[in-house]
Order: C-alpha cells, then structure tokens, then sequence
C-alpha cells in the first residue's frame, strides 16, 4: 500500500470501527482478544507506526510501566516483579504485567502495542524463543526499556543480569568436590546469553578438573512436561549420571519424578541440583541444593535503571551491577 496506514485505515480493512482499533491497540478490557489478535495482526502486516504525536498529545507522563515476562508462576519471575512493584510504587507508577508463555510472537505483539503513549517505560525479560533482534533494537530507540535476567546479546541496552556463568562453574566444582565424575547437564535458554553462560561454567568446570564431556550427558528442556520427563528418565537409564545440573527449575522435579520411578536414590545414587528461587526448595524429600538469584533485588535494580532513562539522568555502564547468585547446599548434594 502507498498511503502512510493509519487508524482509520485499519479500521476500513477489517470492516470495524476506529474506535475499535484504537482500543485494541491500546490493549482496552473492553475489545475481545480475538478482535485485538485481527488488529495487532494487520497492523504488523500494513507495517503501521503509531504517531507518538497524535497518540500523546498531553506532555505529561502516563505515570505507568510496562513488566513483560515469560511466566508469572515461575518463582523467580514472582519475585523480581515485586521487587519492580516495590520501586514502582514508591515513584507513585502503576505496573502493568505481561506474560508471553515463551512466545516469540506473543512478545512482539506486546511490545509494539505499547510503543506510543500506552505507558512510559518497559521492562523485559524475553521468552526464550526470542530469535528477533532487529526489533528489540528498533524498540530501544523508541521508548526506554531495561532488560533483567534475559536479555538479547547484541543489543546496546541496559542489561541486569546475574554471574550465570560463575554460578553454574562454582555448583559444577561443589559436586566434583563431592565426588562426582558423571555429571549431567538438563539445558534450557540455549539461544540466550544467560543460557549460554550457564553451559559454558558448566563445561569450564569440567574442563579444569580433567573431566571429559560426554554429549549424551546434556539434555534439552521441551514445552511439552511429558517429554522433558521422557528425556530426563531415559538419560538416567542410558547415561548413569552420577550427578544432575538443572538450569531452570522447570526441570528439576520431573528429575525428582525420574529418580522415583526408577528407584534411584537421591543423592546416594545421584545428586542433583538446580537453578531455582523455589520456597519450596527446603521442603522436597530430599531438600534440593539451589542456586538462588537475588531476584528482588534484579527487579529493584531493573526498576532504578529505568526510572534513571525516564528521568534522563546520567549514568555509566559500568554502574550496571552484575548481581551474585548463592549456592545453598541442601541434602540432595550431601557428600
């Protein structure tokens, strides 16, 4: 099409009202999801750009920010968002949560409905789908957005993350330490920098201690639960480990499951452990060794850096923290 698309066109193609579209692309309660679906759809079809002109026309801020996560029940999700909510609440900013359930797609429709004039700021952790860095690095230029745990690599954003690779190397030793020698390693994140950090501590540490690495040791998370269990079991049998590495907390209870059915014993069999902010973490039989981030604190920091881009004050990358995670043993490791 040659004519600049606006709201008016939208709503001409799919036969609606302005109104309508106008609603839907601001994410109003009143449209259903199917008509937003239609409307963001066509929108990114027709290439349409809202006029931040014309979509603010007050000076003043929306006083609200954007939170986009990949799973609200995950625990460290939870977490860093009441961190978020906390520095939010004291700037007097309403927080709107978003989840993609690890949809790419999902998470760009998100973003490019909240552009212009829906809130002030975003703050992301990207699915780990996410294979799309051109438009994360047109939206930086957009509007002000802060990247926390997840972020994509080659970006010029701000990024509050965590020592993944420093933790996944010190939890590697601690199971060496304990006599392991057959360690397996349950992969997540892969496409992402803090995935990649996390394998490469692993395999660091196993380098260093003169220990081989198997491939048949190293499995990969699914969506689908059945088959990350199928996975995780069919390792066991085939493999032997002596140790297990989880690096999200999705897959270490159906490790746990796996063990069960087998009849394998933790941690005399194998030991396990895992990057996990679960409360739970203590209670399980046995109770699992955890790498805990500090994901309050990664919302708090998150939050500061982006009211810092809002209110356009200066500051140097290298006031950027890079957050210390906690290895805390519990008897799933037990020597």
């Amino acid at each position: 099409m040659t004519e600049n698309v606006t709201v008016k066109t939208l709503a001409r193609e799919l036969n609606i009202s302005i109104a309508t579209v106008s609603k839907a692309l601001n994410d109003s309660h009143e449209i259903s999801l199917d008509t937003k679906q239609k409307v963001l759809a066509l929108a990114k079809k027709l290439k349409y750009e809202r006029n931040p002109a014309a979509s603010n026309l007050r000076s003043q801020k929306t006083k609200t920010i954007a939170v986009i996560v990949p799973e609200i029940a995950n625990s460290f999700f939870s977490l860093a968002i009441n961190g978020i909510e906390e520095i939010a609440r004291k700037r007097d900013y309403h927080v709107l949560i978003y989840q993609t359930h690890e949809n790419s797609d999902t998470e760009t429709a998100f973003t490019e409905s909240l552009v212009c004039g829906r809130v002030d700021g975003i703050l992301i952790s990207v699915s780990s789908s996410t294979n799309n860095s051109l438009h994360f690095k047109s939206l930086v230029k957009k509007i002000p957005v802060v990247f926390f745990d997840r972020a994509i690599d080659d970006i010029d954003a701000i990024k509050v993350t965590t020592d993944d690779y420093e933790s996944a190397y010190n939890a590697t030793l601690h199971l060496i330490e304990n006599g392991c020698k057959n360690i397996a390693y349950l992969s997540a994140l892969s496409k992402l920098d803090t995935g990649k950090k996390r394998i490469q501590g692993y395999l660091d540490a196993l380098k260093n201690k003169g220990l081989g690495f198997n491939e048949g040791l190293m499995v990969t998370h699914d969506a689908d639960k059945d088959k990350t269990y199928d996975r995780i079991k069919n390792l066991l049998t085939s493999q032997k480990p002596d140790a297990i590495i989880s690096s999200v907390e999705e897959m270490v209870i159906p490790a746990y499951h796996a063990c069960k059915a087998l009849g394998m014993r933790i941690p005399e069999d194998v030991k396990i452990l895992s990057f996990s902010n679960l409360s739970t973490a203590a209670l399980l039989n046995p109770s699992l060794t955890t790498i805990t981030q500090p994901a309050f604190e990664i919302g708090q920091e998150a939050a500061g850096f982006l009211f810092k881009l809002l209110d356009k004050k200066y500051f140097t990358t290298d006031e950027i923290p890079v957050l210390k995670s906690v290895l805390i043993k519990r008897d799933s490791t037990a020597g």
